[in-house]
Protein backbone atom coordinates (compact mmCIF):
# COMPACT_ATOMS: atom_id res chain seq x y z
CA UNK A 1 0.00 0.00 0.00
CA UNK A 2 3.24 2.49 0.79
CA UNK A 3 4.37 1.67 -2.15
CA UNK A 4 1.42 2.72 -4.78
CA UNK A 5 1.19 6.14 -2.49
CA UNK A 6 4.87 5.99 -3.25
CA UNK A 7 4.65 5.42 -7.14
CA UNK A 8 1.55 7.81 -7.45
CA UNK A 9 3.37 10.87 -5.73
CA UNK A 10 6.25 10.50 -8.03
CA UNK A 11 5.02 12.84 -11.26
CA UNK A 12 4.59 16.06 -8.91
CA UNK A 13 8.11 17.12 -9.71
CA UNK A 14 9.13 15.72 -13.36
CA UNK A 15 12.11 17.08 -14.94
CA UNK A 16 12.56 19.53 -17.54
CA UNK A 17 14.58 18.70 -20.82
CA UNK A 18 16.34 20.41 -23.15
CA UNK A 19 16.22 18.77 -26.61
CA UNK A 20 17.22 19.01 -30.37
CA UNK A 21 16.47 17.89 -33.42
CA UNK A 22 14.94 18.02 -37.34
CA UNK A 23 11.46 18.37 -38.71
CA UNK A 24 10.34 17.42 -41.51
CA UNK A 25 11.81 19.65 -44.15
CA UNK A 26 15.26 19.03 -42.69
CA UNK A 27 15.41 22.14 -40.58
CA UNK A 28 17.03 22.17 -36.53
CA UNK A 29 15.09 23.05 -33.96
CA UNK A 30 15.44 23.01 -30.47
CA UNK A 31 12.98 23.10 -27.81
CA UNK A 32 12.42 21.91 -23.73
CA UNK A 33 9.82 19.55 -22.48
CA UNK A 34 8.18 18.35 -19.44
CA UNK A 35 8.44 14.66 -18.64
CA UNK A 36 9.07 11.98 -16.54
CA UNK A 37 12.02 10.74 -18.64
CA UNK A 38 13.61 10.90 -21.84
CA UNK A 39 11.73 8.51 -23.76
CA UNK A 40 8.62 10.18 -23.44
CA UNK A 41 9.78 13.45 -24.96
CA UNK A 42 11.58 11.44 -27.85
CA UNK A 43 7.87 9.71 -28.31
CA UNK A 44 6.20 13.48 -27.94
CA UNK A 45 8.37 14.70 -30.15
CA UNK A 46 8.19 12.05 -32.91
CA UNK A 47 4.22 12.32 -32.42
CA UNK A 48 4.94 15.82 -33.88
CA UNK A 49 6.91 15.02 -36.85
CA UNK A 50 10.35 15.95 -35.20
CA UNK A 51 13.01 13.60 -35.64
CA UNK A 52 15.03 14.23 -32.21
CA UNK A 53 18.56 13.62 -32.11
CA UNK A 54 19.39 14.95 -28.27
CA UNK A 55 17.86 14.67 -25.47
CA UNK A 56 19.18 16.02 -22.04
CA UNK A 57 17.84 16.29 -18.79
CA UNK A 58 18.39 20.56 -17.32
CA UNK A 59 20.42 20.63 -14.21
CA UNK A 60 18.34 21.02 -11.37
CA UNK A 61 20.50 23.99 -9.86
CA UNK A 62 19.31 26.70 -12.72
CA UNK A 63 15.83 24.38 -13.03
CA UNK A 64 15.14 25.44 -9.79
CA UNK A 65 16.71 28.71 -9.68
CA UNK A 66 13.81 29.89 -12.11
CA UNK A 67 11.07 28.06 -9.90
CA UNK A 68 8.13 30.20 -8.78
CA UNK A 69 5.74 29.11 -5.97
CA UNK A 70 2.45 28.32 -7.20
CA UNK A 71 -0.11 31.21 -6.05
CA UNK A 72 -4.22 30.83 -5.71
CA UNK A 73 -4.65 33.10 -8.55
CA UNK A 74 -2.19 30.45 -10.46
CA UNK A 75 -4.87 27.55 -9.81
CA UNK A 76 -8.10 30.44 -10.34
CA UNK A 77 -5.81 30.63 -14.31
CA UNK A 78 -5.91 27.20 -14.48
CA UNK A 79 -9.41 26.81 -14.21
CA UNK A 80 -11.03 29.49 -16.25
CA UNK A 81 -8.60 28.03 -19.37
CA UNK A 82 -9.37 24.32 -18.97
CA UNK A 83 -12.89 25.34 -18.24
CA UNK A 84 -12.93 27.51 -21.66
CA UNK A 85 -11.12 24.36 -23.18
CA UNK A 86 -13.33 21.73 -22.33
CA UNK A 87 -15.87 24.04 -23.36
CA UNK A 88 -14.78 24.39 -26.78
CA UNK A 89 -14.33 20.71 -27.56
CA UNK A 90 -10.91 19.85 -26.39
CA UNK A 91 -10.50 16.40 -25.43
CA UNK A 92 -9.17 16.71 -21.62
CA UNK A 93 -5.29 15.31 -21.96
CA UNK A 94 -5.11 17.67 -24.53
CA UNK A 95 -6.46 20.75 -22.67
CA UNK A 96 -3.61 20.09 -19.91
CA UNK A 97 -0.87 19.95 -22.53
CA UNK A 98 -1.83 23.13 -24.20
CA UNK A 99 -2.20 24.59 -20.53
CA UNK A 100 1.44 23.17 -18.89
CA UNK A 101 3.55 23.57 -22.17
CA UNK A 102 2.14 27.62 -22.42
CA UNK A 103 2.27 28.38 -18.37
CA UNK A 104 5.96 31.06 -17.46
CA UNK A 105 5.89 29.09 -14.01
CA UNK A 106 8.01 25.89 -14.65
CA UNK A 107 6.20 24.52 -11.19
CA UNK A 108 2.85 24.84 -12.73
CA UNK A 109 4.14 23.06 -15.54
CA UNK A 110 5.18 20.00 -13.68
CA UNK A 111 1.74 20.46 -11.63
CA UNK A 112 -0.37 20.24 -14.60
CA UNK A 113 1.87 17.68 -16.74
CA UNK A 114 1.70 16.01 -13.89
CA UNK A 115 -2.22 16.24 -13.80
CA UNK A 116 -2.10 14.97 -17.65
CA UNK A 117 -0.06 11.86 -16.88
CA UNK A 118 -2.74 10.50 -14.23
CA UNK A 119 -5.16 11.20 -16.19
CA UNK A 120 -3.42 9.44 -19.37
CA UNK A 121 -3.09 6.26 -16.94
CA UNK A 122 -6.65 6.03 -16.74
CA UNK A 123 -7.30 7.65 -13.40
CA UNK A 124 -10.27 10.23 -13.04
CA UNK A 125 -9.77 13.71 -12.66
CA UNK A 126 -10.71 14.08 -9.40
CA UNK A 127 -8.29 11.31 -8.36
CA UNK A 128 -5.39 12.75 -10.37
CA UNK A 129 -5.91 16.02 -8.55
CA UNK A 130 -6.32 14.92 -5.41
CA UNK A 131 -3.36 13.82 -5.00
CA UNK A 132 -2.03 17.19 -4.56
CA UNK A 133 -4.17 19.09 -1.74
CA UNK A 134 -1.82 21.91 -1.72
CA UNK A 135 -2.98 23.54 -4.56
CA UNK A 136 -6.17 21.88 -4.88
CA UNK A 137 -8.62 21.69 -1.65
CA UNK A 138 -11.51 18.72 -0.56
CA UNK A 139 -14.23 21.54 -2.22
CA UNK A 140 -12.30 21.74 -5.49
CA UNK A 141 -11.74 18.03 -5.79
CA UNK A 142 -15.49 17.15 -4.98
CA UNK A 143 -17.14 19.35 -7.33
CA UNK A 144 -14.60 17.68 -10.15
CA UNK A 145 -15.65 14.55 -8.95
CA UNK A 146 -19.66 15.56 -9.04
CA UNK A 147 -19.20 16.90 -12.21
CA UNK A 148 -17.61 13.77 -13.77
CA UNK A 149 -20.52 11.26 -12.15
CA UNK A 150 -23.00 13.45 -13.20
CA UNK A 151 -21.58 13.88 -16.55
CA UNK A 152 -21.57 17.49 -16.12
CA UNK A 153 -17.89 18.48 -16.06
CA UNK A 154 -17.80 21.52 -18.56
CA UNK A 155 -20.58 23.39 -16.56
CA UNK A 156 -18.90 22.31 -13.31
CA UNK A 157 -15.90 23.73 -14.33
CA UNK A 158 -17.57 26.71 -15.20
CA UNK A 159 -19.10 27.31 -12.05
CA UNK A 160 -15.40 26.26 -10.17
CA UNK A 161 -13.52 28.75 -12.59
CA UNK A 162 -15.86 31.51 -11.21
CA UNK A 163 -15.96 30.13 -7.72
CA UNK A 164 -12.14 30.17 -7.73
CA UNK A 165 -12.01 33.85 -9.39
CA UNK A 166 -14.70 35.72 -7.25
CA UNK A 167 -13.00 34.07 -3.98
CA UNK A 168 -9.86 35.07 -5.62
CA UNK A 169 -11.11 38.63 -6.06
CA UNK A 170 -12.15 38.66 -2.00
CA UNK A 171 -8.81 38.01 -0.66
CA UNK A 172 -7.03 40.01 -2.71
CA UNK A 173 -9.81 42.92 -1.41
CA UNK A 174 -9.27 41.89 2.10
CA UNK A 175 -5.23 42.16 1.91
CA UNK A 176 -5.87 45.48 0.42
CA UNK A 177 -8.12 46.76 3.73
CA UNK A 178 -5.43 45.04 5.88
CA UNK A 179 -2.81 46.81 4.17
CA UNK A 180 -2.88 50.09 4.90
CA UNK A 181 -3.45 50.31 8.57
CA UNK A 182 0.25 47.60 8.73
CA UNK A 183 1.85 49.70 6.14
CA UNK A 184 0.93 53.44 8.79
CA UNK A 185 2.09 51.88 11.49
CA UNK A 186 5.43 50.59 9.81
CA UNK A 187 6.11 53.58 8.69
CA UNK A 188 5.49 56.04 11.34
CA UNK A 189 7.41 53.62 13.71
CA UNK A 190 10.51 53.19 10.97
CA UNK A 191 10.43 57.18 10.56
CA UNK A 192 10.21 57.86 14.54
CA UNK A 193 13.12 55.34 15.34
CA UNK A 194 15.52 57.39 12.53
CA UNK A 195 14.95 60.70 14.38
CA UNK A 196 15.06 59.26 17.85
CA UNK A 197 18.02 57.32 17.20
CA UNK A 198 20.62 59.78 14.45
CA UNK A 199 18.19 63.39 14.65
CA UNK A 200 17.60 64.30 18.16
CA UNK A 201 21.06 63.22 19.83
CA UNK A 202 22.36 66.08 17.31
CA UNK A 203 20.06 68.41 19.13
CA UNK A 204 21.22 66.84 22.73
CA UNK A 205 24.40 68.22 22.05
CA UNK A 206 23.55 71.74 21.36
CA UNK A 207 21.10 71.98 24.54
CA UNK A 208 24.31 71.04 26.74
CA UNK A 209 25.42 74.36 26.25
CA UNK A 210 22.29 76.17 26.87
CA UNK A 211 22.62 76.61 30.65
CA UNK A 212 18.61 76.24 31.04
CA UNK A 213 15.79 74.15 31.81
CA UNK A 214 14.46 72.71 28.98
CA UNK A 215 10.76 71.82 28.09
CA UNK A 216 9.40 68.90 29.93
CA UNK A 217 8.33 68.30 26.19
CA UNK A 218 11.69 67.93 24.91
CA UNK A 219 13.24 66.36 28.64
CA UNK A 220 10.89 63.44 27.17
CA UNK A 221 12.09 63.30 23.39
CA UNK A 222 15.82 63.12 24.90
CA UNK A 223 14.77 60.67 27.44
CA UNK A 224 12.83 58.71 24.70
CA UNK A 225 15.60 59.25 22.46
CA UNK A 226 18.59 57.76 24.94
CA UNK A 227 16.42 54.64 25.76
CA UNK A 228 16.44 53.59 21.65
CA UNK A 229 19.97 54.01 21.29
CA UNK A 230 20.87 52.50 24.72
CA UNK A 231 18.32 49.45 24.51
CA UNK A 232 18.17 49.36 20.49
CA UNK A 233 19.15 45.28 20.45
CA UNK A 234 15.97 45.13 23.10
CA UNK A 235 13.67 46.95 21.22
CA UNK A 236 14.46 45.55 17.83
CA UNK A 237 14.58 42.11 19.39
CA UNK A 238 11.71 41.98 21.30
CA UNK A 239 9.82 43.04 17.91
CA UNK A 240 11.39 40.61 15.79
CA UNK A 241 11.16 37.77 18.38
CA UNK A 242 7.27 39.09 18.74
CA UNK A 243 6.42 38.47 15.07
CA UNK A 244 7.93 35.11 15.17
CA UNK A 245 5.84 34.04 18.37
CA UNK A 246 2.67 35.73 16.55
CA UNK A 247 2.93 33.43 13.23
CA UNK A 248 4.13 30.51 15.23
CA UNK A 249 1.39 31.12 17.40
CA UNK A 250 -1.31 31.48 14.59
CA UNK A 251 0.47 28.34 12.52
CA UNK A 252 0.22 26.24 15.54
CA UNK A 253 -3.02 27.11 17.89
CA UNK A 254 -6.13 26.85 16.80
CA UNK A 255 -7.07 28.87 20.19
CA UNK A 256 -5.09 31.96 19.08
CA UNK A 257 -6.53 31.84 15.64
CA UNK A 258 -10.36 31.94 17.10
CA UNK A 259 -9.46 34.64 19.36
CA UNK A 260 -7.66 37.05 16.67
CA UNK A 261 -10.47 35.96 14.22
CA UNK A 262 -13.12 37.16 16.49
CA UNK A 263 -10.75 39.56 17.64
CA UNK A 264 -10.84 41.35 13.68
CA UNK A 265 -14.64 41.31 12.86
CA UNK A 266 -15.57 42.88 15.98
CA UNK A 267 -12.65 46.11 14.93
CA UNK A 268 -14.63 48.92 13.95
CA UNK A 269 -14.54 49.35 10.03
CA UNK A 270 -12.21 46.49 8.93
CA UNK A 271 -14.59 44.50 11.29
CA UNK A 272 -17.42 45.35 9.18
CA UNK A 273 -15.58 44.37 5.37
CA UNK A 274 -14.30 41.08 7.01
CA UNK A 275 -17.72 39.98 8.06
CA UNK A 276 -19.01 40.86 4.56
CA UNK A 277 -16.34 39.19 2.41
CA UNK A 278 -16.93 36.16 5.21
CA UNK A 279 -21.02 36.00 3.92
CA UNK A 280 -20.31 36.70 0.43
CA UNK A 281 -17.52 33.87 0.88
CA UNK A 282 -20.31 31.33 2.67
CA UNK A 283 -22.87 32.36 -0.31
CA UNK A 284 -20.31 31.90 -3.13
CA UNK A 285 -18.99 28.29 -2.21
CA UNK A 286 -22.18 27.09 -0.65
CA UNK A 287 -24.21 27.84 -4.25
CA UNK A 288 -21.52 26.51 -6.05
CA UNK A 289 -21.94 23.38 -4.37
CA UNK A 290 -25.72 23.04 -4.62
CA UNK A 291 -25.59 23.65 -8.73
CA UNK A 292 -22.95 20.51 -8.55
CA UNK A 293 -25.93 18.35 -6.91
CA UNK A 294 -24.10 18.15 -3.53
CA UNK A 295 -26.25 17.02 -0.48
CA UNK A 296 -26.46 19.84 1.80
CA UNK A 297 -25.22 18.41 4.78
CA UNK A 298 -21.91 17.45 2.50
CA UNK A 299 -22.16 20.98 1.18
CA UNK A 300 -21.47 22.43 4.64
CA UNK A 301 -18.62 20.33 5.64
CA UNK A 302 -16.69 21.99 2.46
CA UNK A 303 -18.11 25.53 3.13
CA UNK A 304 -16.72 25.28 6.70
CA UNK A 305 -13.42 24.90 5.49
CA UNK A 306 -13.45 27.59 3.16
CA UNK A 307 -15.39 30.08 5.25
CA UNK A 308 -11.50 31.89 6.22
CA UNK A 309 -12.51 32.94 9.60
CA UNK A 310 -12.96 30.44 12.18
CA UNK A 311 -15.68 31.92 14.35
CA UNK A 312 -17.99 31.33 10.65
CA UNK A 313 -16.03 27.62 9.91
CA UNK A 314 -17.71 26.69 13.85
CA UNK A 315 -20.45 28.78 13.47
CA UNK A 316 -21.06 26.30 9.85
CA UNK A 317 -20.47 23.32 11.10
CA UNK A 318 -22.77 23.78 14.03
CA UNK A 319 -25.58 24.68 11.17
CA UNK A 320 -24.47 21.57 9.45
CA UNK A 321 -25.68 19.43 12.76
CA UNK A 322 -28.86 20.99 12.97
CA UNK A 323 -29.19 20.44 9.21
CA UNK A 324 -28.55 16.91 9.43
CA UNK A 325 -31.09 16.73 12.72
CA UNK A 326 -34.06 17.83 10.18
CA UNK A 327 -33.83 21.64 11.31
CA UNK A 328 -34.41 24.14 8.15
CA UNK A 329 -31.10 26.00 6.89
CA UNK A 330 -32.42 29.51 7.27
CA UNK A 331 -33.24 28.21 11.38
CA UNK A 332 -29.85 27.43 11.67
CA UNK A 333 -28.19 30.11 9.95
CA UNK A 334 -30.32 32.62 12.27
CA UNK A 335 -29.27 30.85 15.72
CA UNK A 336 -25.97 31.82 14.97
CA UNK A 337 -26.30 35.02 15.51
CA UNK A 338 -23.39 35.82 12.45
CA UNK A 339 -25.90 36.60 9.50
CA UNK A 340 -28.22 39.74 8.77
CA UNK A 341 -31.81 39.32 8.49
CA UNK A 342 -31.88 39.25 4.89
CA UNK A 343 -29.10 36.96 4.12
CA UNK A 344 -31.65 34.79 6.08
CA UNK A 345 -34.44 35.88 4.79
CA UNK A 346 -32.80 34.83 1.17
CA UNK A 347 -32.43 32.00 2.01
CA UNK A 348 -36.10 30.78 3.49
CA UNK A 349 -37.21 32.08 -0.02
CA UNK A 350 -34.76 29.55 -1.50
CA UNK A 351 -35.76 26.89 0.66
CA UNK A 352 -39.46 27.66 -0.02
CA UNK A 353 -39.17 28.07 -3.88
CA UNK A 354 -36.37 25.22 -4.42
CA UNK A 355 -34.23 27.52 -5.62
CA UNK A 356 -31.26 28.00 -2.78
CA UNK A 357 -28.02 27.94 -5.47
CA UNK A 358 -29.95 31.11 -7.09
CA UNK A 359 -30.63 32.88 -3.68
CA UNK A 360 -27.07 32.44 -2.21
CA UNK A 361 -25.46 34.25 -5.74
CA UNK A 362 -27.36 36.94 -5.42
CA UNK A 363 -26.04 37.11 -1.70
CA UNK A 364 -22.77 36.73 -3.21
CA UNK A 365 -23.11 39.57 -5.62
CA UNK A 366 -24.34 41.45 -3.10
CA UNK A 367 -22.14 41.10 -0.74
CA UNK A 368 -19.02 41.32 -2.70
CA UNK A 369 -20.06 44.41 -4.42
CA UNK A 370 -20.30 45.79 -0.69
CA UNK A 371 -16.98 44.65 0.40
CA UNK A 372 -15.61 46.25 -3.25
CA UNK A 373 -17.05 49.71 -1.43
CA UNK A 374 -15.98 49.50 1.61
CA UNK A 375 -12.11 48.78 0.66
CA UNK A 376 -12.72 51.89 -1.21
CA UNK A 377 -14.05 54.19 1.04
CA UNK A 378 -11.79 52.87 3.58
CA UNK A 379 -8.43 53.56 1.17
CA UNK A 380 -10.11 56.95 0.89
CA UNK A 381 -10.48 57.83 4.71
CA UNK A 382 -6.70 56.18 5.43
CA UNK A 383 -5.07 57.93 2.78
CA UNK A 384 -5.20 61.48 4.60
CA UNK A 385 -5.18 59.79 7.94
CA UNK A 386 -1.72 58.18 7.34
CA UNK A 387 0.05 62.23 6.20
CA UNK A 388 -2.13 63.35 10.16
CA UNK A 389 -0.33 60.08 12.25
CA UNK A 390 3.06 61.08 10.32
CA UNK A 391 2.47 64.49 10.66
CA UNK A 392 1.61 64.41 14.23
CA UNK A 393 4.90 61.83 14.64
CA UNK A 394 7.40 64.14 12.89
CA UNK A 395 6.13 67.61 13.76
CA UNK A 396 5.97 66.41 17.77
CA UNK A 397 9.35 65.49 17.44
CA UNK A 398 10.52 68.67 15.61
CA UNK A 399 8.68 71.11 18.14
CA UNK A 400 10.35 69.26 20.84
CA UNK A 401 13.69 69.82 19.52
CA UNK A 402 12.84 73.97 18.82
CA UNK A 403 10.99 74.49 21.58
CA UNK A 404 14.50 75.06 23.65
CA UNK A 405 15.92 77.59 21.25
CA UNK A 406 12.32 79.31 20.70
CA UNK A 407 12.57 80.34 24.69
CA UNK A 408 16.24 81.11 24.29
CA UNK A 409 15.02 83.52 21.47
CA UNK A 410 12.74 85.06 23.60
CA UNK A 411 15.06 85.39 26.59
CA UNK A 412 17.62 87.06 24.48
CA UNK A 413 15.17 89.15 22.84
Amino acid sequence: MAQKTKAAAKPKKMPTFAWEGKDKKGNSIKGESVAANPMLVKADLRRQGITPSKVKKKSELFASANKKSIKPGDIAVFSRQLATMISSGVPIVQAFDIIGKGHDNPSMQELVMAIKNDVEQGNTLAESMAKHPRYFDELFVNLIDAGEQSGALESLLDKIATYKEKTESIKKKIKKALFYPTAVLVVAFVVTTILLIWVVPQFAELFKGFGAELPAFTKFVLALSDLFIEYWYLIFGGIILGVFAFIEAKRRSHKFNYFLDRLMIRIPIIGSILNKAAIARFARTLSTMFAAGVPLVDSLTSVAGAAGNIVYSNAILQMKDNVSTGQQLQLAMKQTNLFPSMVVQMVAIGEESGSIDTMLTKVADFYEEEVDAAVDGLSSLLEPLIMVILGVLVGGLVIAMYLPIFQLGQVVG
